[in-house]
C-alpha cells in the first residue's frame, strides 16, 4: 500500500517507543489499529456500495434495452397482422378463369 518495507518499520518502532514511552505503547498500538480498521471498513463499505450501484445501473440499461426490442418486436407483430389482415376486408374477386366478370351493357334489339 504505502511500500514501506520491514527496516522503515523498525524505525518507526524505535522512533514510537522513544516519543511515547514503553507504558503508553501498547495503548497507542491498539488505538492506531482501531482506527486503521475503521478507515479501512468504511473503505471497504464504500467500495462495496458503488460496485453494487455499479451492478444496478447495468441491471436497469439492460431491463431498458430489452423493453426498447420487445417494443419494436410488438410494433413489428402489429404490423404484420395489420398487413395479413387487409386483404380479407377487400371484397373477394370472381375466379372465371383469371379474367374478371363486369358488367355487359344492354343490346338494343329495336330491328
Amino acid at each position: 500500500m504505502f511500500d514501506i518495507g520491514f527496516a522503515e518499520l523498525i524505525l518507526i518502532g524505535v522512533v514510537a517507543l522513544l516519543v511515547i514511552g514503553p507504558e503508553r505503547l501498547p495503548e497507542a498500538i491498539r488505538t492506531a489499529s482501531m482506527w486503521l480498521n475503521r478507515i479501512r471498513r468504511g473503505f471497504n463499505e464504500i467500495k462495496q456500495e458503488v460496485q453494487q450501484e455499479l451492478h444496478n445501473d447495468a441491471v436497469m440499461r439492460d431491463l431498458r434495452q430489452t423493453g426498447e426490442q420487445l417494443k419494436t418486436d410488438a410494433s413489428a407483430i402489429g404490423r404484420d397482422l395489420k398487413d395479413s389482415t387487409a386483404p380479407l376486408n377487400e371484397p373477394p374477386k370472381a375466379a372465371t378463369g383469371g379474367a374478371e366478370t363486369q358488367p355487359q351493357p344492354a343490346e338494343n334489339k329495336a330491328e
